[in-house]
């Protein structure tokens, strides 16, 4: 049996000169030089030679919804439609293409707030007047469903067929085909991997603290999971006695990690809670301004049990003032967290962010989906909208993920975004917020190559600090490591 590895002649991410790594048990135990004395391979270490090739830390993704990615390749793609016409075409070509055996036509990624008029729920009963239809959001925050489908969720839609933020999130989403096989957890887990990925944040909103360490016990084990609870599940963490970052498998893989809440909605679905209105709506209209899904009171008490039992907190805020709120219930309570999207932040609150030592965990590829979005409803207000390089400039410490399935689980698109500010080929919008790499780069990982750390390492054969952003959208992984034992190799 390998009890470990021997890394030779590799480049560290940015430099030029050689060296060799040790990895036993999992863990980096030297760095040498390589124009020193090369050390004797020790009995039990496997020999790789890496050539040159680039070594730097494993890439983390802090924000994902791991089952939504997975049952993504089942979902008729809406992705492309930028009208209800255009996305009933694709839903009528669907239901042609599949059997009418009963089963719910399930859809994914429509994106509404470009589109020239409203969704009609009329009108998708009479594209499927017989078969449940359930159209998810490109965002996740709302859905446009037929008469048939919102009976099958149990729920209430509006006269445009849409059912927004609490009522729709909290919907029996298995209704729609149930959970994936643990073969398609583990094929997308090592997709991730090929892409340099050792680890993600879990945030779907289902039992991921026992979920995951079963899906380990079944042999999905290609990547690390930080695994969040929901409100309605936190007493029965607290009451097991977890605390964030304790174990939840006895490979180590699976840690507790956040208490996620979800206090307003999204940009797309216009319902993240801001100080303005939206274009459109009159200002008495009682959304005027976005969604409150949870209202600072509760938000405070969740946030009060949560620390007090040592689980620490992961605030989804997106509108301006939804940031406020949030930030204001961190600084009363004197705890430090995390604030997930932090898409439109109010002038004054940068300062905040770096002062309390709270978390940005931002999307950037967000802001290249949603650039043209936020210059129609957040008009003169970009400045202050996926603010990344304000961020970091005020003293927040930022976290990089995908939102997968909002954008794909790949860290070197996000990071490609948050240097580039820019894809497709068009101008880079609000280039001032741009990051630098060496930034993007921390902020995508969660160890260094240094001894001591895990061995959680890529192998890479460019240097992505030479690289432009769209290359860096493509970068190939030539291996991952993950405790030291290979994940992806092609070496």
């Amino acid at each position: 049996m390998v009890a470990g590895l021997i890394l030779r002649e590799a480049r560290l991410v940015g430099s030029a000169g050689l060296v060799d790594v040790v990895v036993r048990d999992g863990r980096i135990t030297s760095v040498l030089r390589a124009d020193d004395e090369p050390p004797a391979v020790p009995t039990g270490l496997e020999e790789v030679r890496l050539d040159g090739r680039w070594l730097g830390a494993g890439l983390w993704d802090s924000h994902v919804h791991f089952t939504q990615w997975v049952t993504l390749q089942r979902r008729v793609d809406l992705s492309g439609t930028g009208s209800p016409e255009e996305a009933l075409a694709v839903v009528a070509e669907a239901l042609a293409a599949r059997p009418a055996d009963g089963r719910p036509l399930v859809g994914y990624g429509f994106r509404d707030g470009l589109w020239p008029h409203p969704p009609s729920l009329a009108a998708l009963d009479a594209v499927a007047p017989d078969r449940p239809v359930v159209l998810v959001s490109g965002d996740l925050h709302c859905g446009w469903v037929n008469t048939k489908g919102a009976a099958l969720l149990g729920i209430t839609p509006d006269e445009f067929g849409l059912v927004r933020e609490t009522e729709w999130i909290g919907a029996d989403h298995r209704q729609l085909g149930g959970l994936p096989e643990v073969g398609e957890y583990r094929e997308t887990a090592l997709a991730a991997a090929r892409r340099g990925v050792v680890g993600v944040v879990e945030f779907e909103n289902a039992d991921n603290l026992t979920d995951w360490p079963a899906r380990v016990a079944a042999g999905v084990d290609a990547l690390r999971v930080q695994a969040a609870v929901w409100p309605d599940r936190l007493d029965a963490a607290v009451a097991a006695g977890l605390r964030s970052g304790d174990p939840l498998d006895p490979e180590g893989l699976i840690t507790f990690g956040r208490l996620k809440v979800v206090v307003d909605g999204s940009l797309n679905t216009r319902t993240a809670l801001c100080h303005d209105p939206y274009p459109g709506l009159d200002p008495a209209h009682p959304h005027a301004c976005g969604v409150q899904s949870v209202h600072p009171s509760q938000l405070r008490e969740l946030l009060e049990t949560a620390y007090r039992n040592g689980v620490e907190a992961a605030v989804h805020a997106i509108g301006d003032k939804a940031n406020q709120q949030v930030v204001d219930e961190f600084e009363r309570l004197g705890v430090a967290g995390t604030i997930e999207h932090a898409q439109l932040v109010g002038a004054a609150d940068f300062e905040r962010f770096g002062r309390l030592g709270l978390i940005a965990s931002i999307q950037p590829e967000h802001a290249m989906d949603d650039r043209d979005v936020a210059d129609r409803h957040w008009a003169g207000r970009t400045d202050r909208a996926f603010a990344f390089r304000s961020l970091h400039e005020a003293g927040a410490v930022l976290r990089l993920g995908s939102d997968a399935p909002v954008a794909p689980l790949d860290p070197w698109i996000s990071i490609a975004a948050a240097v580039g500010r820019s894809r497709d080929g068009r101008e880079p919008w609000h280039p001032e917020q741009r990051i630098p790499l060496s930034v993007a780069l921390e902020a995508s990982t969660r160890s260094r190559v240094a001894e001591g750390e895990p061995a959680d390492l890529v192998v890479l054969d460019h240097d992505p600090t030479t690289l432009s952003a769209e290359k860096l959208r493509e970068l190939p992984v030539a291996a991952t490591l993950l405790g030291g034992r290979w994940t992806w190799n092609s070496l």
